[in-house]
């Protein structure tokens, strides 16, 4: 029995899981609301008749945060506060068979390329001539900017592909004209996505074409930041480093995910990469572009992954003084080239390795940051919290990066969305503490 009266045609969206789960999100709720439905990203409280959970299914963690938050709102329709659920996403492509079976009260459950079928079963028309919209759920002078989907890389440890398709990129024109879109709507920062930039145009061009995608979104006006996420190592496009020194809008940083450190370990993750060649591109990138910030991120825990291997990594890391890093603990993934080994590295052990490269890069990025102590960079404001204004450099992505924080007092005042000119005064392992040039 309803415990109180649900704003009909009202949908929540929920999203889990990475920048591409929130594209879809925004793609999703822009074809609602040309729809008459009124949305709500991540509503506070449970008014809505719907609501439609974007799942991840990329590793344990995030699959069980998943299937916790859809018996969250289970628990909540059982109650009465909500009528309807559906659920897509990564998980739900991947596993639907089985969460039908286990989570029956759903309403539906659909997969990563099923958008015109979910609005279908909300009495939604699919509105081609939206291609491109979206309704940003990010700050909204900076967005999250998909190029392409899907992945046809045969890394061992990943069921990206089992969840996400083959490689299909998005056309040049098609982009410019969604990048144009989100800049007459005040987003200043672009940040490309996919699973794999570097493959881009491969499928409909029949070469790398990054470059040229870069060379047309750096022209459109309005956007000043353009930030490279995802790339892939081995095939680099390195003609993608003449475009960034060219134009002013090309961020001078780099996502590029390496996950090892040790040649054997990467053969094993079928990379098709040594760690030499990745040593040797990561130089040329830095020769090539002086300043770059790069990000990566490693993997401990691999079936196999011995005290030698690891202790290679370490001193990799050491060498190799990564701006940004990250780690991730090898999870265990059905029909991946990796479940047929046994996942034999315990979880404890998993966990020590993944804390010992995270205190050996604190170390790294303290260096690194004291080392911009009386540099003045320029600085994009995402929000005030506390004392503080906080906002990046063009050195630092949202929510993973380090941040730079400028004390309020009566004579500083900065809108959020806006850049400025900022003096670093001093640093920590993490964030820059700065005051305006004025």
């Amino acid at each position: 029995m309803k415990t109180k009266t649900l704003r009909k045609n009202k949908v929540n969206i929920v999203t889990l899981g990475c920048s591409k789960n929130t594209f879809d999100s925004e793609v999703l709720m822009t074809q609602l609301v040309a729809n008459k439905f009124e949305v709500e990203h991540e509503a506070k409280q449970d008014d809505s008749e719907i609501v439609v959970i974007n799942t991840c299914g990329f590793i344990d963690n995030a699959k069980q945060e998943s299937i916790d938050t859809i018996l969250r709102y289970v628990d909540a329709k059982n109650e009465g506060s909500v009528d309807k659920i559906y659920v897509t996403g990564c998980l739900s492509q991947r596993y639907k068979d089985e969460l039908e079976t286990e989570i029956p009260q759903v309403d539906g459950y659909f997969g990563t390329r099923d958008l015109p079928r979910l609005l279908k079963t909300l009495k939604a028309d699919y509105k081609k001539e939206l291609v491109g919209e979206r309704l940003l759920t990010t700050p909204s002078h900076y967005a999250y900017f998909k190029i392409a989907e899907g992945c046809d890389r045969p890394c061992s440890f990943c069921a990206i592909p089992l969840m996400r398709g083959k490689h299909v990129s998005t056309p040049i024109e098609d982009l410019v004209a969604s990048a144009k879109s989100l800049a007459a709507k005040g987003v200043k920062e672009l940040i490309l996505i996919a699973q794999d930039l570097t493959y881009y145009g491969l499928d409909i061009y029949k070469k790398r074409n990054l470059a040229e995608l870069l060379e047309n979104l750096a022209q459109v006006e309005g956007i000043e930041w353009i930030r490279l996420h995802y790339a892939f190592p081995a095939g680099f496009p390195m003609d993608v480093f003449d475009v960034m020194n060219k134009y002013d809008n090309i961020c001078f940083y780099l996502d590029m995910p390496l996950q090892h450190g040790s040649t054997a370990m990467l053969k094993a993750m079928r990379r098709g990469i040594t760690r030499e060649k990745t040593t040797a591109l990561i130089n040329d990138i830095r020769v090539k572009v002086p300043g770059i910030a790069i990000r990566t991120s490693l993997i401990v825990g691999y079936p196999g992954e011995t005290e030698a291997d690891f202790d290679e990594m370490m001193e990799w890391v050491e060498e190799m003084r990564f701006e940004r890093l990250g780690v991730f603990q090898y999870s265990h993934e059905e029909d991946t080239h990796a479940y047929n080994f046994e996942d034999d590295v315990p979880a404890e052990l998993k966990n020590e390795r993944a804390e010992t490269i995270m205190e050996l890069q604190s170390g790294i990025s303290y260096d690194l940051n004291q080392e911009k102590i009386g540099r003045t960079l320029k600085v994009l404001f995402d929000r005030i919290e506390g004392d503080y204004f906080i906002g990046r450099s063009e050195y630092d992505s949202p929510e993973v990066d380090n941040e730079v924080l400028v004390k309020k007092d009566d004579e500083t005042y900065i809108s959020i969305g806006d850049f400025a000119m900022v003096e670093i005064i001093d640093a920590d392992h993490y964030d820059l503490y700065g005051a305006l040039v004025k």
